[in-house]
């Protein structure tokens, strides 16, 4: 029997189901914002950067995309440092509410025919600001719900999270969808772009009224009555913790290269590169967004019963020979095809996806599990996820390859495999560490 089970109460067990909406309705949120952004680039590109010729108008967007990834860091180590500190219930909280004032101010801002170069530098503090709440959204959600699930559910309970980021970017696509269906292309881009954005805000705010109802976690209660929360959480991670924090960067760098080929950059791609139209493209990713969401609790669930390397291992194999294939698929540029080689991008990502949070989180003590993974996740999205739609587009461009995307996975396949190499079996771990039985004591954590 673990920690988790013996800390389990009637009213634990009752707040279950409102504790799993908790955590997943902030992922929504924000990736809802992320992906309408993503995919009204070529829109915003013409209302942001109208003097640059296409092609450099849509990495300027992409720039602007990444810059907030750069932040995310500074996020994490705060949030991380809040939830560690004084619980997941606050940063949960104050995540979400950073969020929607970022998210506000990007659909109020005024274009650059109205503003001038003003426009441009608006819209980059605005990235930032939902960069430094992102920077707080996945290890707080992750703590969260690694903690409020049970040891035998965890993969399952965790799986939420990604449930409600890919059911965000459902949402996404299905709104640029409408946009473009029910409004025509001038309309869009005099008023229509800033609608979804605008609708973030009240959901925000639903999303606060969840949070603000809920418990802190059974183990982050446990170390409030042994009197052994951190007080340095931030630099315990790197003192005791530094061999989980890199294996946790190689993790989140397979899982959000992944996802950003294939819920971010692939509509790009369709449009630019493929020639579908943007309502075609927008339909494609809704079909991606439903095979995702169906298969990522069903992955959480397997690797509940066979282990998380496993499944992981399956992913990582898939996506080494499967990338190449199916982004040749894509470019006969039939509708048929492109639904095909969507179909298998998407059932690779879910996998991952469904199980790659409770593996994270079952590697840290509870003392420094949200800046650890915070911290761990920011890295991945800074350097390599938030930075990848650009490097991309630059690099079709630069040589004319319009496999470079498939290429790209094949080696995010690799650093999976290759990190899942170094790492132990993590399912069923008890979430209560040694280290968490005494009051800020060096120990290191074994693999």
């Amino acid at each position: 029997m673990t920690t988790h089970d013996r800390l389990e109460t009637d009213e634990t067990q009752k707040g279950l189901r409102k504790s799993l909406v908790a955590g997943s309705i902030g992922v929504f949120v924000h990736w809802f914002d992320w992906a309408v952004y993503a995919y009204l680039a070529t829109t915003m590109a013409q209302i942001f950067f109208p003097e640059q010729d296409g092609n450099a108008a849509l990495l300027s967007v992409f720039a602007v995309f990444a810059i907030a990834f750069f932040v995310r860091p500074i996020g994490s180590v705060l949030f991380g440092y809040v939830g560690d500190r004084y619980g997941r219930k606050k940063t949960l909280s104050i995540v979400i509410v950073t969020m929607a004032a970022g998210t506000l101010m990007l659909g109020l801002l005024p274009s650059y025919e109205t503003a001038g170069l003003l426009a441009p530098v608006l819209l980059v503090v605005a990235r930032i600001i939902q960069g430094i709440a992102a920077g707080g959204e996945f290890g707080s959600a992750a703590a969260f719900l690694a903690e409020y699930s049970p040891a035998r559910k965890r993969g399952f309970g965790c799986s939420w999270i990604e449930f409600g980021s890919v059911l965000g970017f459902l949402a996404a696509s299905f709104a640029v969808w409408l946009l473009h269906t029910v409004l025509t292309e001038t309309q869009v881009l005099e008023w229509g772009w800033r609608i979804p954005f605008l609708l973030t805000v009240p959901m925000a705010f639903v999303g606060l009224y969840i949070r603000l109802k809920i418990e802190d976690t059974p183990e982050y209660r446990a170390l409030e009555e042994m009197e052994t929360v951190a007080s340095q959480p931030v630099r315990e991670v790197f003192r005791s913790n530094g061999r989980q924090f890199a294996q946790t960067v190689g993790i989140e760098t397979f899982m959000n290269c992944t996802f950003y080929v294939v819920l971010v950059y692939l509509i790009t791609y369709q449009e630019e590169i493929v020639g579908f139209s943007s309502t075609q493209a927008a339909l494609l990713s809704t079909a991606a967004s439903l095979v995702a969401i169906g298969v990522i609790p069903l992955s959480g669930i397997v690797s509940d019963r066979v282990g998380r390397k496993p499944v992981l291992f399956t992913a990582a194999a898939l996506l080494v020979v499967g990338s190449v294939p199916l982004f040749a698929l894509m470019r006969n540029g039939t509708l048929g095809a492109g639904f095909a080689a969507t179909f298998g991008l998407a059932f690779v990502l879910a996998i991952i996806l469904g199980t790659h949070a409770s593996t994270v989180a079952e590697l840290f003590p509870t003392r420094t599990r949200q800046s650890g993974l915070s911290m761990a996740y920011s890295v991945a999205g800074a350097f390599f996820a938030g930075t990848l739609p650009y490097v991309v587009t630059w690099l079709i461009g630069r040589t004319g390859n319009e496999l470079v995307p498939a290429f790209a996975l094949m080696v995010v396949g690799l650093v999976g495999a290759l990190t899942l190499m170094t790492m132990p079996e993590t399912r069923g771990r008890d979430l209560l560490h040694a280290s968490d039985l005494k009051a800020d004591v060096p120990v290191k954590v074994t693999a």
